[in-house]
Formats: C-alpha cells, sequence, structure tokens
C-alpha cells in the first residue's frame, strides 16, 4: 500500500484543480480574523523538485503546471481570473522567477497562507515521505503552529474535531491506491460532519474507469444534502490524444489519469462562480484532442 508517491505526479493537472481550490478557499477563510486550523490528511513530501528523477520519469508536470506557465508568459496577470492568478503566484513564490523548478504541495501552499493564530495539522503515514515531510517542515522553523502527525487520518482526524476556535478546513486526498479508500473518505467525511458541522472539508478524487470513483461522486453529494450543508463540485478532464494516450503526461499511459474532481463542502460562496471562470481557460491550455472539458456543480 506504500507504491504510491506524489512527487511522480507534482504539478499535473489534478494538482492545478487541487490547488487552485486551496488557494481560493483559505483566501476567503483568512477573511475572518477567529484562528483557523487546517488539516491535511494526506501530506505527502510537502514540497516537490520538478527538475529531479521522480518528476522527470512522470512528466506529468509538464501537462499540467509547466504547460500552463508556458501558455500564459507575457499575459498580463491582471487580466486572468482571479483564482487561476493567485495559483500561479503561489506556485511562483517557490520559484526565483526562472523556471518552475519547485512544486509546493499542498501543506507548503497553506503554510504560505497561515496567519500567526492560525495552526496545520498534517498526516502521513507513508515511511519515505513521513520522514521527508518532517525533514521539510523543520527546515520552515515554523515551531508548534505546524504538527506533522505520523498517523492514519481516517481514524484519527476525529481527534482534531472541532477545533478550539471552531473553524477549520479539512483537505482529504489519499492516493485512492486502495479500492477501500473511497468508502473511508465518506464514512471519514461522514464523521466528521457530525463532529464539526460547520466546518470546510475539500476532498480530491480521481475521475476514473472504477465505479467506486463513480460512486464516491454521487455520494459526496448527497451526503451534503442530507446534512443541509452547501456544497461545490468540480471536474477537469483534460482528455486525451486520438491514439488514447493522456496528453503530455508522462511514460505510463495506460494508468494515467485524465480527469480528477473536488467536492467542497460549505465552501466560500464565490467559489463556484470563479471556478467556472478560471476552468474555461484552464482547459483551452491543457486539454487534448477527445474527452476534454470541466463542470461546476453547486448545491444547498
Amino acid at each position: 500500500m506504500f507504491s504510491y508517491r506524489h512527487a511522480f505526479h507534482a504539478g499535473n493537472h489534478a494538482d492545478v484543480l487541487k490547488h487552485m481550490v486551496l488557494v481560493a478557499t483559505l483566501k476567503y477563510l483568512a477573511q475572518k480574523d477567529t484562528a483557523l486550523t487546517v488539516v491535511d490528511t494526506h501530506a505527502g513530501a510537502g514540497l516537490y523538485r520538478l527538475d529531479q528523477d521522480q518528476a522527470q520519469t512522470s512528466g506529468e508536470a509538464s501537462g499540467g503546471v509547466l504547460k500552463l506557465r508556458a501558455a500564459l508568459a507575457g499575459t498580463d496577470p491582471a487580466q486572468l481570473p482571479e483564482t487561476l492568478r493567485d495559483y500561479l503566484e503561489m506556485v511562483g513564490r517557490f520559484n526565483d522567477g526562472g523556471a518552475f523548478k519547485h512544486y509546493p504541495g499542498s501543506p507548503w501552499i497553506a503554510h504560505a497562507l497561515l496567519r500567526p493564530q492560525d495552526k496545520l495539522k498534517l498526516f502521513e503515514v507513508h515511511p519515505t515521505d513521513g520522514r521527508l515531510l518532517t525533514r521539510n517542515v523543520e527546515g520552515l522553523g515554523a515551531g508548534k503552529q505546524v504538527e506533522v502527525l505520523r498517523k492514519n487520518s481516517f481514524e484519527s482526524l476525529k481527534s482534531l474535531l472541532p477545533p478550539p476556535s471552531r473553524r477549520g478546513l479539512v483537505l482529504m486526498d489519499p492516493s485512492y491506491e486502495l479500492k477501500t479508500d473511497y468508502d473511508e473518505v465518506v464514512a471519514c467525511v461522514l464523521d466528521a460532519l457530525k463532529r464539526f458541522p460547520t466546518g470546510t472539508y475539500a476532498i480530491w478524487y480521481p475521475v476514473i474507469a472504477r465505479p467506486e470513483a463513480h460512486a464516491m461522486a454521487k455520494k459526496l453529494k448527497t451526503l451534503s444534502t442530507q446534512h443541509q450543508r452547501a456544497w461545490v463540485q468540480a471536474e477537469l478532464a483534460v482528455g486525451h490524444t486520438p491514439d488514447g494516450t493522456p496528453v503530455k503526461t508522462g511514460a505510463r499511459p495506460a494508468t494515467q489519469m485524465r480527469a480528477s474532481g473536488m467536492h467542497i463542502i460549505n465552501p466560500p460562496f464565490t467559489l463556484a462562480a470563479q471556478l467556472r471562470e478560471a476552468l474555461p481557460l484552464v482547459l483551452s491550455h491543457l486539454k487534448g484532442k477527445v474527452g476534454a472539458g470541466w463542470t461546476v456543480e453547486h448545491g444547498g
């Protein structure tokens, strides 16, 4: 179960969608002065090099953030949709104006947007990534503001909910390496909503030909509605070329993911409109010739 390493996938089209949502949501939540607790249930290593072996092996960033940045080079940032502009500026913070060589994972994006009163809790059980995450967090010098938890988040998230300030964001983005992850996500979200119904939950999922994936997206909408919570569900499909291979996303076309989604419970009221503005432009630069598209639904 420890074969998945996000370093092979950092900066791909799924990260573009996930991290646009994360930046927009955190910026919105930070408008209130009350302390915020941010929880990343599957934190990975935190920060990735796009010019080293793992990212180069898959080449997935070349079909994601690198392709997007190249296509928009020379564009006045003021002319870009706010959500896309903020995302690219965030990645740019970790690079020195030249080529993007570093890619911030969700923990680093969250940390960059933390205020002094906020807390960041990072779960990671992968032996290698857990050690890397601990070392990387120590390098931040963030003290007690950032805590690495080498525990199973599906079992341990409940211990953090509700946070003391009653304000929080939980990002849930497992690899779905195990089929059981899909049911565990739904069960974990259900338990979390019972403990902390006003929290914001952002759940990433792959859109693949697996019944569990299709069922989970529907279950999340149903669960949100049943608990009378507002929700947004956005999906981005980059599609593929006519021969069936994904669009510039690496050396393993048979296993590559062409689409992914985000389901956000208790989202910013501006998020659906922001994504509807940004995703058409993102897709125009990342799409293949077959099967590309985007959707944004909302309810509650």
